[in-house]
């Protein structure tokens, strides 16, 4: 009790002290607003935060006592910035993935614009090439160039001659009866047919349309030579057309199935359907159709394929030669080809080119012989040389160039008996079934060589 009664003083005098510094307080608010000055907003009395806080005494630095306001300031603090973190991490993301969208876009639409205009080109490149295998110059022109003017050998003793000679009067080519015919057929003056030339091997079916196509230096005009293989086939037909059917095409660089996997026959097609289209454009040009030349058509193979081939050149032609787009010549030396034809041969027009005769085949030996050894034959010399081998071309041919001409026709007549009698020949009247299958063709030809002992002999 002494205790707690001498305490008693200094309690009151602390307790009136913190009333008076209350009571001093202008206003019982945490913030005082002032009139004047920037500064509108004054903090509390410290004194006064420090007893709502409930830190008693002066602040010391080492006074680690939690503040419930500061924590929730730094608290929110925190939050806020999180959020704007996260808004910026969006925004990057977003900004990024549309940076990668728009750059595959632009890539796919660049890559989508090349792709078309090559494609673009290439297709236009094909048809300019293709146009261009039918402008002046051919192959085949340069070759029969090249291989027309064949004299004698150096070592072939010299033969004297007559200076006084006209030796400029010669020539190797001879003017035939269907000359004229071929030329307008080769120049275009012919339309709405496609022709089919029949006749034996060297009677001048090729040279003739090699001499109509050199009057005109081959403009509008390409050859090819056909063959056994559909494979081979298709390679010349490119070469003839300077198609090279796709295979330079940069898609396949890409693992594109290219069309080379359908077969030679589709690829002829394909040939003959951008070799429509060059048509097509020519005839608004120029106005005249195209001339396509398919020689040496006998050695296609009889076969299912060999006429799935003649059967596409032939709706070709009847299509071409119906609309005067191409006119399509196929030259042959064998019948067979005109037999597969002929069923629907619509517009086709067969010409038969026949030996010459007897005045044009002496000429021609004539020619012929100033030609290779400067030397006049006589007339004599000359029928004789007709009465052995005919007026063949490349019969005549043969024998201008050897030194004796008389032994020269007596080997080729020898060669061609042996040729007949091993085709031809029928020995004895009892023979085996398949030697009758392979001579059947034979007997009505040679029904009239019949000797006495059932000999077939060609006299």
């Amino acid at each position: 009790m002494v205790i707690m009664l001498m305490l008693r003083p200094i309690l009151r005098t602390q307790f009136a002290q913190a009333q008076v510094a209350f009571q001093r307080q202008r206003h019982p608010v945490f913030l005082l607003i002032r009139q004047a000055g920037p500064g509108s907003l004054k903090p509390c009395h410290p004194k006064f935060v420090r007893a709502l806080s409930g830190q008693s005494g002066p602040p010391t630095p080492g006074n680690d006592a939690p503040n419930p306001i500061d924590d929730a300031t730094e608290h929110a603090q925190e939050e806020e910035g999180q959020r704007e973190a996260k808004r910026a991490a969006w925004r990057s993301t977003a900004w990024k993935m549309f940076e990668a969208a728009a750059t595959t876009g632009a890539s796919i639409f660049i890559l989508a614009c090349v792709g078309i205009g090559y494609t673009k080109y290439y297709k236009w490149n094909v048809l300019e090439k293709m146009e261009n295998a039918f402008r002046e110059g051919d192959p085949v022109l340069e070759l029969a160039a090249s291989g027309k003017e064949v004299f004698r050998e150096p070592t072939r003793q010299e033969v004297t001659h007559d200076d006084d000679d006209d030796e400029d009067d010669c020539d190797r080519w001879i003017p035939r009866d269907e000359q004229e015919k071929i030329d307008k057929i080769v120049w275009g003056m012919t339309k709405g047919r496609y022709h089919l030339l029949l006749g034996e091997k060297g009677t001048g079916k090729s040279s003739m349309l090699i001499d109509a196509m050199a009057k005109i230096n081959g403009e509008g005009c390409s050859m090819m030579e056909a063959h056994a293989d559909l494979e081979v086939f298709r390679v010349r037909l490119g070469r003839c057309l300077d198609f090279e059917y796709h295979e330079d095409n940069i898609g396949s660089l890409f693992s594109i199935r290219g069309p080379r996997d359908a077969g030679a026959i589709l690829d002829i097609e394909r040939a003959f359907n951008k070799l429509e289209k060059v048509a097509l454009r020519r005839r608004e040009t120029v106005g005249r159709p195209l001339i396509l030349i398919i020689n040496q058509a006998h050695l296609i193979r009889d076969d299912e394929d060999g006429r799935d081939l003649l059967e596409l050149i032939q709706q070709r032609a009847e299509q071409w030669a119906a609309s005067n787009l191409a006119t399509i010549i196929i030259n042959s030396d064998k019948y067979w080809v005109f037999e597969r034809l002929k069923h629907h041969g619509t517009r086709m027009e067969v010409h038969q080119i026949r030996d010459l005769c007897k005045e044009r085949a002496m000429q021609a030996l004539r020619n012929y012989r100033m030609k290779y050894f400067k030397e006049r034959v006589p007339d004599p010399l000359l029928e004789d040389v007709y009465d052995k081998i005919g007026g063949r071309l490349t019969f005549l041919n043969r024998v201008a160039k050897a030194d004796d001409m008389i032994a020269k026709c007596d080997q080729l007549c020898e060669l061609e008996k042996i040729w007949f009698l091993n085709n031809c020949a029928i020995l004895g009247e009892e023979m085996d079934d398949d030697v009758m299958d392979q001579q059947k063709y034979a007997v009505s030809q040679a029904q009239q060589y019949h000797d006495p002992h059932d000999l077939i002999l060609p006299y």
